[in-house]
């Protein structure tokens, strides 16, 4: 079975044990009833995040160096860019992107990393107005994984190679810090009033505060969660299911110890961390939705042996479609799925691929059937600059011809498992890095990358 590379939700290494699997509409009539833009100007290599009518993504420019790009949500129109650098962020988290919060009607901030060094300091934190990019504070950085929105506020773990590494909690407008916790940590949630966290320790645990005080509310150990032994090497992922977080831990085999990390998906109450339900010892496949959206994963038993595929219900993680291990067809596929993962199709290069009706799990044909998958399953690595080396940009989909294998031409719009959508707007990049936008109100909904 073909192995990928997919950059997903950050992770300190990806598991090489991940199993790949993966809405579109007529692009036509999409283009007919909802806005749509792209932007050639820009080579995206990270995630896009929204504020106050803007989007933002990182970018790689000619020479290999990075920049934070700014564009008008509406039209796509380009409106300004600034140098941007990687200060201390691991490769198997993939490039960051900016961090975009909105401070007042029609107004924000674009958060991100500019490289200007100053003694001890690696980068400085740069605060722009999201429409200007006119400079509002900034804040000497010596490692950090890079800025976050949360809620109202702005977050960033730093000092992240050092003892002395926290979680920051700044006020956008001025850059002063509201509070802060030891060690490292990720925003996995927030609203207006409370914030949820990751802290990346030896036992991670998951913790929920208050946002403006940082009083905390509860906390959880992932272990008690999910499973003793977990190491978060191999990556997780967060997604939200109405008033539950859904969270995905991959495995991770250390190589000196021979052994692999406990992994699963499990999913808590985000009002007071009780634990829902639990799918011990399954790998999320790629691509694929959000655990809080569409989880679609695969078993593994203790011999290392892969089952069959199965679609959870993120609300109760129940089955709701599967197909057994003995339907699987032979090898040399990689895994698609048409705009409503309704089915499970299975890829094959140039060639007839095969397809399941994941509701009864019974064998569909593929003449005519079309399937989202990943453009290619051997990215190259990123010619950054001056960094180090492994990052990868974030993968981008194509759609496929089942019973050819081909690609199609003139594919429609990346189905919205794929692109989540952010105030209405899902954003994504094409093959050449190019950002791609429709509006078509289908809210705010986590995306395959979080």
């Amino acid at each position: 079975m073909p192995v990928i590379r997919p950059i997903a939700k950050p992770a300190l290494a990806l598991a090489g044990v991940l199993a790949l699997a993966g809405c579109s509409s007529s692009k036509a009539a999409i283009e007919e009833t909802h806005p749509t833009w792209h932007n050639a100007e820009v080579n995206a290599v990270s995630r896009a995040t929204v504020a106050a009518g803007v989007a933002a993504v990182t970018s790689m420019r000619p020479d290999g160096t990075l920049e934070t790009a700014a564009l008008d949500l509406a039209g796509g129109r380009r409106l300004w860019t600034a140098p941007a650098t990687i200060a201390g962020r691991l490769p198997g988290m993939g490039v960051q992107p900016p961090a975009a919060v909105e401070t007042g009607p029609g107004q924000g901030i674009i958060a991100a990393l500019d490289p200007a060094k100053q003694g001890r300091w690696n980068a400085t934190l740069v605060a722009r107005d999201a429409r200007t990019g006119q400079r509002k504070w900034t804040r000497p950085v010596q490692s950090t994984f890079g800025p976050q929105r949360c809620g109202a506020y702005l977050c960033m773990s730093e000092n992240t190679a050092l003892a002395s590494a926290r979680m920051v909690v700044l006020d956008p407008l001025t850059g002063k810090l509201a509070w802060k916790l030891p060690g490292i940590a990720e925003v996995e949630w927030s609203d207006a009033s409370r914030v949820v966290m990751l802290h990346m320790a030896k036992h991670p645990a998951l913790s929920a505060h208050d946002l403006k005080t940082g009083k905390p509310a509860w906390q959880l150990p992932v272990e008690q969660a999910l499973s003793p032994g977990i190491d978060l090497s191999g990556g997780w992922s967060f997604g939200t299911a109405g008033g539950n977080l859904v969270g995905y831990v991959a495995p991770y085999t250390n190589p000196k110890k021979n052994r692999t990390s406990a992994f699963g998906l499990f999913s808590v109450k985000l009002a007071d961390g009780t634990v829902n339900w639990l799918r011990p010892s399954v790998v999320r496949v790629y691509p694929s939705g959000s655990p809080g959206f569409a989880p679609v994963v695969r078993p593994i038993d203790e011999e290392g042996q892969y089952g069959g595929f199965a679609r959870l219900d993120p609300g109760s993680g129940r089955v709701v479609g599967q197909i057994t291990a003995d339907q699987v067809p032979g090898t040399g596929w990689w895994l698609a799925f048409p705009p409503d993962l309704g089915k499970l199709d299975f890829l094959k290069p140039n060639s007839t691929g095969a397809a399941f009706d994941l509701s009864s799990g019974q064998a569909a044909p593929v003449k005519g059937q079309r399937g989202w998958s990943f453009c290619v399953t051997d990215p190259k690595p990123l010619p950054l600059a001056g960094q180090a080396p492994g990052f990868y940009s974030v993968a981008s989909l194509c759609e496929f011809d089942l019973a050819t294998g081909k690609r199609v031409t003139g594919a429609g719009v990346p189905p919205p498992w794929f692109t989540g959508s952010q105030e209405g707007w899902r954003l994504w990049r094409d093959e050449k890095g190019a950002v791609h936008a429709v509006k078509d109100t289908t809210g705010t909904i986590p995306g395959m990358y979080g």
